[in-house]
């Protein structure tokens, strides 16, 4: 196990690209990924892991980076917002209108490609209410975000 103390230099890949950032043992992925990299589109939210705003995913999987540590990441791939434009899901959320302020749409694009990824096949339903609902949005009712995450199975994964 390394201990990390003080300021240390990690080179984290996001979205593809080596980026070099110091971090503080305790810093966590969104405070990294926010202020320490520009990357805004990430949200903070509740910042206790409820809300879903924060929602990145972490070698495909959708994580809270709101308590997750960066050191915890460091050599892993990890995927913002930032790193899916033109996505199905980013595309069907702007056709159907899948948002109201915006503020957790980028949580649920974010869970929602990594839903798509693991399970293309899947039709709509249960599955994928069960698997949003790790995410909050407190201005819509959901039919958008669920008419969203149907259309996206229309194009073709990039």
């Amino acid at each position: 196990m390394k201990i990390f103390q003080g300021l240390t230099e990690l080179v984290l890949l996001i979205n593809g690209e080596n980026r070099k950032v110091a971090v503080r043992p305790g810093d966590t992925l969104l405070h990294t990924l926010r202020r320490g990299l520009g990357l805004t589109g990430t949200k903070r939210g509740c910042e206790n892991g409820d809300c879903g705003a924060c929602t990145v995913q972490v070698a495909g999987v959708p994580i809270k980076s709101c308590y997750t540590l960066t050191v915890d990441v460091a050599g892993t791939a990890i995927t913002t917002i930032e790193g899916l434009q033109g996505t199905p899901v980013q595309r069907a959320f702007e056709q159907a209108e899948g948002f109201q302020c915006g503020y957790c749409t980028s949580g649920f694009i974010v869970n929602g490609d990594a839903f798509l990824r693991r399970w293309p096949g899947v039709a709509p339903g249960i599955e994928r209410q069960v698997w949003l609902q790790s995410n909050i949005c407190r201005c819509t009712g959901y039919e958008t975000i669920e008419k969203a995450m149907d259309r996206s199975r229309q194009y073709p994964p990039k």
